[in-house]
């Protein structure tokens, strides 16, 4: 990590449309997919909760503020917000955290 940066990371919370939680949950694990070449990507990882079938959380880890921003600009990314918003209800819990450390993380 570049001295002076500071990770940035957010865990999200999804709502789908009823009965769309898994086509929100392709939707964003094809996001995940094109974030393996982004350097800046440290972790974005897509979960489901068996309790949940219209909820889809991510989880995300970056080495700055400014990469995430950066990210949401990329036309590709665009293009799956564009896919996904249809099938969005609502935002649930969001969280905005400073990564620390630990696996998966780079150090």
């Amino acid at each position: 990590m570049v001295p002076g940066m500071t990770r940035f990371g957010l865990i999200g919370q999804f709502l789908a449309q009823p009965g769309k939680g898994d086509a929100l949950a392709a939707i964003l694990l094809e996001a995940a997919r094109g974030l393996e070449s982004n350097p800046d990507c440290e972790l974005y990882a897509i979960h489901r909760s068996p309790d949940e079938p219209d909820s889809v959380w991510v989880t995300e880890v970056w080495k700055s503020r400014e990469a995430h921003g950066a990210s949401l600009e990329d036309p590709g990314a665009k293009e799956l917000i564009q896919q996904a918003r249809p099938i969005i209800a609502g935002i649930g819990e969001r969280r905005e955290l400073q990564p620390l450390g630990g696996k998966g993380i780079g150090d």
